[in-house]
């Protein structure tokens, strides 16, 4: 941890990835370390064919029984957001099993496994990036399909595919407007933990795909004296007339208003250079007050289509849902859909990977075969303390272009 008085303010984010507010993006579980996914070919089709007549039998892994307050809060969520789903599961049937695994990578093998034995025919599932490696590794032999909650790229492919909305998602919406608008010199700023690098290297990616430059990156500790350090130079990066844009990773809940802080103070704030990062700067509502966001760039699922789901999940469970439950009503409405379309191959790669996507609580979405997941986002920014989006999530995937 960190002992220093200079570094106390950030000593709480090396705590548990799950405690207090920290859980509220799916980012963080991109910070799991995973083993190596090499048991799983990546490309070719997977999974089980079903009879569309008979009803779809979907396992559910949670990660209730720790004892955590958030997690149980999470696991509450998810099962009741996949009720949900399969309720308004009109013109299919989906026979939904739900199994508790706690935080434990061996008990989500355990419970993926016992729900093979009962006839599940797709796992929703399970929380962390390990755990969600581990079961898909255990299910290859079974040709069973894995939609994880993770958000972790690097476990995709073959059998499993990630629902949470990972890094190389949001920067590639951000680095693609940013390019149309003429921010086209990026500079990254990355925490040297293992979500800042990975983190940074989606944004690497990204500017490569989207035709941009890459205008230098600098790393920094997730301390304050670490911070200090590295704000000269990006301020010195920032002046020096090759950089458009300075895109974040800022991961870590107080990194985000300490380091933007310190380089207003130095100069570099939106417009000139344009600011960007990859988690939300609308959250928590404080931060709307926080000057030195004003204007810089991040991205959001469709706000009008996440409260509506806010609302219908309020009213039935009598508490507001935690951010990650669309992701379980997202996994069982997309078997839904395909189920109802009588597609025998609803569950196989090719079935969960049709072109045309799905509907999804935060915005249409699409699963690709290499196991990751596109998603629609809008970019918003701060103006006058209020939340403005800049350009909408596009209605349909023909938004995500090829």
């Amino acid at each position: 941890m960190f002992a220093s008085a200079t570094t106390r303010p950030f000593s709480g984010l090396r705590r548990a990835i799950l405690k207090s507010g920290a859980i509220v993006s799916a980012f963080f579980l991109a910070a799991c370390d995973p083993m190596a996914a090499t048991d799983r070919a990546s490309g070719p089709e997977t999974g089980q064919l079903i009879n569309p007549s008979e009803p779809v039998r979907v396992a559910l892994l949670v990660p209730a029984g720790t004892g955590s307050q958030d997690l149980e809060w999470l696991s509450r969520s998810l099962k009741n957001a996949a009720r949900m789903a399969a309720g308004d599961a009109q013109g299919a049937s989906i026979d939904l099993r739900i199994y508790d695994t706690a935080a434990s990578t061996e008990t989500a093998v355990a419970q993926a496994n016992a729900a093979a034995d009962a006839g599940a025919q797709i796992i929703l599932g399970p929380l962390f990036a390990e755990g969600a490696n581990a079961v898909g590794n255990a299910m290859l032999p079974r040709n069973i399909n894995v939609l994880t909650f993770s958000n972790n790229t690097q476990i995709a492919g073959g059998n499993v595919f990630i629902l949470g909305n990972s890094f190389e998602n949001i920067a590639d919406r951000l680095v693609g407007y940013g390019t149309r608008q003429g921010k086209r010199n990026v500079l990254v700023v990355a925490e040297d933990d293992v979500a800042g690098q990975l983190g940074g290297r989606a944004i690497e990616a990204a500017i490569a795909r989207n035709g941009a430059r890459l205008a230098g990156r600098v790393n920094h500790p997730v301390s304050i004296s670490g911070i200090d350090a590295a704000a000269p130079r990006i301020a010195q990066a920032a002046a020096s007339g090759n950089v458009d844009a300075v895109f974040m990773t800022a991961n870590n809940q107080a990194v985000l208003p300490y380091l933007t802080e310190t380089l207003a103070a130095a100069g570099v704030r939106s417009p000139s250079p344009q600011m960007m990062g990859l988690t939300r700067w609308d959250q928590p509502n404080d931060r709307l007050r926080m000057p030195q966001l004003a204007e810089g760039w991040f991205a959001i699922p469709d706000q009008s289509l996440q409260r509506q789901f806010e609302a219908r999940y309020a009213q039935a469970y009598g508490e507001a849902p935690h951010q990650l439950a669309s992701l379980a009503y997202d996994g069982v409405a997309a078997i839904a859909s395909l189920a109802r379309n009588g597609q025998r191959n609803a569950l196989t790669t090719s079935g969960l990977t049709q072109r045309a996507g799905f509907s999804g609580v935060g915005g249409v979405f699409r699963l690709q075969r290499d196991g990751t997941v596109q998603r629609s986002l809008a970019v918003a920014t701060i103006r006058n303390q209020q939340l403005v989006i800049l350009d909408p999530a596009p209605r349909s995937t023909r938004g995500f272009g090829s």
